[in-house]
């Protein structure tokens, strides 16, 4: 492969997240194109290749034969978490680059296998954590690493959705699937977001975990409130629900002003970031774009350039780390120390 090759993608899971956001994608991409499409059923997987124009599709049992394809060189996992580490290894053991959905497994010891496997392999894993390369998270990482908002005091982060029986994947209730509840699908976007903008990673952590659902949110929680201490004193408050309508937003308070965005995570409405710097009114929009896009040609271009890419699998296992944490302070109800 050129630097001007297109690298050739097999898309593994064609839930919504890959039907709806991942295989549109790369039509408009500059760095990537569609090969090959995998899934447990096969209608599914020729009906997705015909839609999106890949030329092969293969079922979950034919995965070694779309490893084997020479015109894929990178997949992307868009399983759900608990299936993440077989698809992954498997994909390192062939060579293949994995670009992984987040959160990067159900368990610290599957993404640590996850982060090995890719490593003895020589092959790139990397997390997809789309505000990487999101222009108003970009923004306010920008103003931190500057010291426009002087010394960070307080974060407070939210990102919920509620979850619509018959609507909602199933598995998102099945903790062998999901790691968990809301916290993994979404608060992980809170931790990571807020970590990667800090600059630095939590000593401790508390929470407290509810269901008000108890038939429905029996294995997993429904909705938690948690707390991260870091190094330099920042403190943190977020939280994530299935009972509340959709909505997230960041608020980071400093020494020389604040800034809010809203919404802060999800990719379907327009940005707004409001908030006052050294007395000054700040306000900005930032429109609309497919971060899937962004996401697939940068790391397309890593293994182009043959050079690493962040965020990688070491940040999403470091996340699974925290996250662990945080349920065990649930559970214990009291502070628990991140032993990364």
């Amino acid at each position: 492969m050129t630097p001007r090759d297109k690298v050739g993608f097999a898309v593994v899971g064609l839930g919504c997240i890959a039907q709806t956001a991942v295989l549109p994608s790369f039509a408009a991409s500059k760095n990537a194109k569609l090969v090959a499409v995998v899934s447990r059923d096969r209608e599914k997987a020729q009906q997705a290749a015909r839609k999106f124009n890949a030329s092969s599709a293969y079922t979950n049992a034919e995965y070694a034969a779309c490893l084997a394809n020479p015109e894929v060189s990178a997949v992307y996992i868009a399983t759900p978490s608990g299936e993440h580490a077989d698809f992954t290894i498997r994909a390192a053991e062939a060579g293949k680059h994995v670009l992984c959905e987040k959160p990067l497994a159900a368990s610290v010891e599957q993404s640590r296998q996850m982060v090995e496997a890719c490593r003895q392999n020589g092959v790139l894993l990397m997390t997809a954590y789309r505000k990487y390369f999101e222009p108003s998270a970009l923004y306010l990482k920008k103003l931190v690493q500057n010291n426009d908002l002087g010394r960070l005091d307080v974060i407070h982060t939210v990102f919920c959705e509620l979850y619509n029986p018959g609507v909602s994947p199933a598995w998102l209730l099945d903790p062998k699937l999901s790691g968990g509840g809301p916290l993994t699908d979404l608060g992980v976007y809170c931790v990571n977001t807020c970590r990667w903008i800090a600059g630095e990673d939590p000593l401790e952590v508390r929470a407290q975990a509810w269901s008000h659902d108890k038939q429905r949110f029996r294995d997993v929680e429904e909705g938690i409130a948690f707390q991260m201490r870091f190094p330099s004193g920042l403190m943190l408050q977020g939280s994530s629900t299935y009972g509340a309508a959709m909505t997230s937003f960041l608020y980071i308070q400093g020494t020389n002003g604040w800034v809010m965005l809203n919404p802060a995570y999800q990719c379907e409405d327009e940005r707004l970031l409001s908030g006052k710097i050294a007395g000054q009114p700040v306000a900005r929009r930032f429109e609309v774009l497919d971060e899937f896009v962004v996401e697939i040609d940068e790391f397309a271009s890593a293994i182009q350039e043959k050079r690493s890419i962040e965020p990688d699998g070491v940040q999403g296992h470091r996340d699974m780390i925290i996250l662990s944490a945080i349920y065990e302070a649930a559970r214990t109800q009291g502070a628990v120390v991140v032993n990364y």
